[in-house]
């Protein structure tokens, strides 16, 4: 009884042990009696008692190996620290456990020398500005060196490149100098820029100052040639409106004396006698005045008073430019000549 007791105690720990249940995302490789058997993938598996051994387990997720540090030697002889990240994951879990003996470290020495075989054919320089290209060879080369491993790099990047600090010191003077230069041209360029806009600025506005004076000229002359044309309209129109109204003798001897008047202001030197000077009974005075005889009125020799002119409010700033003051003497010289014109119209 307690033979068959003790028998039920081990059948049942025997059943218990073959029941295997795999996680998700990882996969459990099986031998039995020492060979490969099967790969277990995730779910309810049983093995035999025994016979079954469960070799590795194996996780089917992607993994991220951080190298240390590798020291490369450039093609310039420049040594420094080179820092890389491995990106891959397992896709035959039989492959990955009998291709290599410990395939993590063998990954790692691989991306060792294949890290200082691609930065020996490369300069500083290079080295510096090509990650990606690195990163793609790296990646190609491990990838294809992998594969009887069971493993698939997915990705390689480099994390960081330490050089010498006497390189770093070079490339900070180097970094200085390169940008006092683009600070020089800049500045050359800037000047250069302002030199241009302010002489196209010049001459843009000599062209404008010379086309408003010659619009200026142009209005003027028009102004100009239309009150001549106005005055000789008017005194046309005068003379047609005498000649209209019918002008006897008694109008043109009126028109006479008052021609007298103005001349017979004072200031007059020569005396101009009517043709009739026997209907005239002032001519006497005018004799006696002009041969001295009697009480004759001296010569006003003053200059007689200028009819004062408003000007114009305009320009009455001291300080004109060329162009005003043009055109105010212009408009001053057809203000005197109207004037002259109404006045003959007078006489």
């Amino acid at each position: 009884m307690i033979f068959l007791l003790i028998l039920f105690i081990i059948l049942v720990v025997l059943i218990c042990s073959s029941i295997r249940i795999v996680p998700q995302g990882y996969v459990y490789v099986v031998e039995c009696l020492g060979r490969y058997k099967a790969a277990w993938d995730a779910g309810l598996h049983i093995k035999i008692p025994i016979l079954d051994r469960v070799v590795r387990k194996i996780s089917m997720k992607e993994q991220v190996l951080d190298f240390p540090p590798q020291p490369v030697i450039t093609k310039d002889n420049v040594t420094m620290q080179i820092d890389s990240v491995v990106f891959c994951v397992v896709f035959d879990p039989k492959l990955y456990t009998y291709g290599v003996e410990h395939p993590i470290a063998g990954l790692q020495n691989l991306a060792a020398t294949t890290l200082r075989n691609i930065i020996g054919e490369m300069e500083l320089d290079q080295t510096l500005t090509g990650r990606d290209m690195i990163n793609r060879r790296m990646e190609t080369v491990l990838d294809e060196a992998t594969d009887p491993w069971g493993i698939k790099v997915t990705r390689v990047e480099i994390k960081n490149i330490q050089p010498p600090e006497e390189v770093e010191q070079t490339m900070l003077k180097q970094m200085k100098a390169e940008r006092e230069r683009r600070q020089t041209v800049l500045e050359a360029q800037a000047h250069q820029e302002a030199v241009v806009a302010r002489a196209e600025g010049d001459k843009k506005a000599k062209l404008l100052a010379a086309e408003a004076e010659r619009d200026a000229q142009i209005a003027m002359s028009e102004g100009r040639a239309k009150s001549i044309k106005l005055v000789y309209e008017a005194e046309a129109q005068g003379l047609r409106m005498l000649s209209e109204a019918g002008i006897n003798e008694e109008v043109l001897k009126l028109k006479g004396l008052e021609a007298l008047k103005t001349v017979a202001d004072g200031r007059a030197t020569k005396i101009f006698m009517p043709s009739d000077i026997t209907a005239a009974v002032s001519s006497l005075g005018v004799l006696s005045e002009a041969v001295g005889i009697g009480d004759a009125t001296p010569i006003d020799r003053t200059p007689k008073p200028a009819q004062a002119d408003g000007g114009d409010i305009c320009c009455d700033d001291e300080d004109k430019s060329p162009l005003t003051g043009g055109a105010v003497r212009t408009g001053e010289a057809i203000h005197k000549d109207v004037a002259g014109s109404y006045q003959k119209l007078d006489f």
